[in-house]
């Protein structure tokens, strides 16, 4: 397939974006402003995505973002229904990062790592944890701790937004699980969400913010056949 064109023109201006629009979130949540959340929540993946598109990155990345951003929105609400939904959005955005990640070998003491840490965290989490929400926790953290392993198939930044984006979640989880919890939890939760997606998606763009052209290096000459 061949690759499409770019929007360079846009890359900058939409890295700022997303940044200045970052800033205001997390400076909101700090602020307890619950304005400023609302108002910036539902525009911070979709910048992202835009700016991955302007790279010419990949569709599966695109894609990931934007099962982000759905996830990001369905868990607004806080209901029980809208859980569970924002859940099921994400594990589809994780299910897009392991495709696009491909084959590649990645470290196996890492995976060991991880799977250990998935299993003692689990089971400190599951006495605290609601019964209707055990097995698809258990389930979507399985899918989750995956995806953060699997992300080191794109390089040292890729790797480190996957990380990331499992301890954003496990300090979800300990809220849910009603576990003490940190100063200003919300403000660590989306700081490590919002830097694993970027780092995410510098990774599969090679590793260069703001190139103009099309994404050399981790993903490199594998977009042409997707």
């Amino acid at each position: 397939m061949k690759p499409r064109a770019g929007s360079p023109r846009f890359v900058r201006p939409l890295l700022a974006a997303f940044l200045a629009v970052s800033a205001l979130h997390l400076a909101g949540l700090l602020a307890g402003a619950e304005a400023a959340h609302l108002v910036t929540k539902p525009l911070l993946m979709p910048l992202l995505a835009a700016y991955a598109l302007a790279r010419n990155g990949p569709r599966l990345l695109v894609a990931a973002l934007l099962c982000g951003w759905g996830g990001d929105v369905l868990l607004m609400p806080g209901a029980d229904a809208a859980f569970l939904a924002g859940m099921g959005s994400f594990a589809v955005g994780h299910v897009c990062y392991l495709w696009l990640f491909g084959r590649a070998r990645v470290s196996p003491p890492a995976g060991l790592a991880y799977a250990a840490l998935l299993v003692v965290f689990v089971g400190l989490l599951w006495p605290g944890l609601p019964a209707g929400l055990r097995i698809p926790l258990t389930g979507y953290s399985l899918l989750l701790t995956a995806m953060a392993w699997r992300a080191g198939a794109l390089g040292r930044y890729a790797a480190l937004g996957g990380a990331l984006f499992l301890l954003s979640d496990a300090l979800i989880a300990t809220g849910i699980a009603d576990w003490p919890q940190l100063p200003a939890h919300g403000f660590w939760i989306m700081l490590t969400y919002l830097a694993a997606q970027f780092l995410l998606t510098w990774g599969a763009l090679g590793g260069r913010v703001d190139s103009a052209g099309g994404a050399p290096g981790a993903y490199g000459e594998r977009r042409i056949r997707i």
